[in-house]
């Protein structure tokens, strides 16, 4: 391949400061900036009155802080704990003590959206909240982690795609002299920004009115783009193609998250707060 088709690598630091052992690393901070960009995205979305039916329950604006928490938690432990059963578990079965080195490197969406919605479904158990509606919230503001979190990989120069021949292929680092697919540059645009618009749209002509919409919506949105993209990602050294075929780890665990999306969807046609917002007084 000529030469000047392949562009240079971005070599950014993945430390953004470091003072003494003391380090910042982009992907940490992907993670916190798309966990605070998410509630106050959520809280815009549950304090504004015209996004839902009159007398629909909803997530209370004002106490999102602590839902925060616990999907922040969820989100770690789930992502980990995903990461360890689904990418690498005979390693860490070797050596346990690694399970719990999160500072390494390691996590698996999947396995973070798990955590985070056991932890909005024992939220909502336990402060009463309407389930539906707070999955919704949710959903609309996910995209902003992944579109943080895909960059932050670009920048770590890691899960990069398959070798290529395109104009815009690039070099990583650490994949081998071929040029390569920067998935995660496809996988901010599509399970980060296209989704982000898709739900913000829908969140704004009424989607919130029937509970399930906007969640399901994200999560055959995600499924799909995931899945769309894993055609141009590496797989995972330690697991390369299944059933040796074509299917990655990324599409098979895409296929819960497409069932769920779609149950989901069909729950919001069961329930809808349209006619409630119809009848308000002139």
């Amino acid at each position: 391949m000529p030469p000047f088709l392949v562009l240079p690598f971005p070599a950014i630091d993945p430390v953004l400061v470091q003072i003494g052992p003391f380090a910042i690393r982009w992907y940490a901070l992907a993670y916190v900036v798309g966990l605070i960009g998410g509630w106050l995205y959520a809280r815009w979305i549950a304090g504004n009155a015209r996004l839902w039916a009159a007398g629909q329950p909803r997530p209370e604006a004002d106490r999102l802080d602590d839902l925060l928490v616990w999907c922040a938690i969820g989100v770690v432990a789930g992502g980990r704990v995903g990461y360890v059963l689904f990418y690498n578990f005979d390693e860490y079965l070797a050596n346990p003590l690694e399970m719990v080195a999160v500072w390494r490197g390691g996590m698996s969406f999947h396995g973070g959206l798990i955590g985070c919605a056991l932890a909005i479904l024992v939220y909502c158990r336990r402060k009463g909240w309407p389930t539906l509606s707070t999955l919704d919230v949710i959903g609309a503001v996910a995209p902003i982690g992944l579109l943080l979190g895909r960059l932050a990989n670009f920048v770590n120069g890691e899960l990069w795609g398959r070798a290529a021949d395109v104009s815009w292929a690039i070099v990583f680092p650490h994949g081998g002299p071929e040029p390569r697919h920067p998935s995660q540059l496809y996988e901010a645009a599509t399970e980060g920004l296209l989704l982000f618009l898709v739900l913000a749209i829908l969140v704004r002509r009424g989607g919130l009115k029937r509970p399930g919409l906007v969640a399901g919506t994200f999560g055959v949105g995600y499924a799909l783009a995931r899945s769309f993209c894993e055609l141009f990602r590496e797989p995972d050294a330690q697991l390369g193609f299944l059933f040796d075929g074509w299917l990655t780890m990324g599409m098979l665990l895409s296929l819960p998250v497409l069932i769920a999306g779609l149950w989901l969807l069909a729950l919001s046609r069961r329930r809808t707060f349209a006619r409630a917002d119809s009848e308000k007084p002139a």
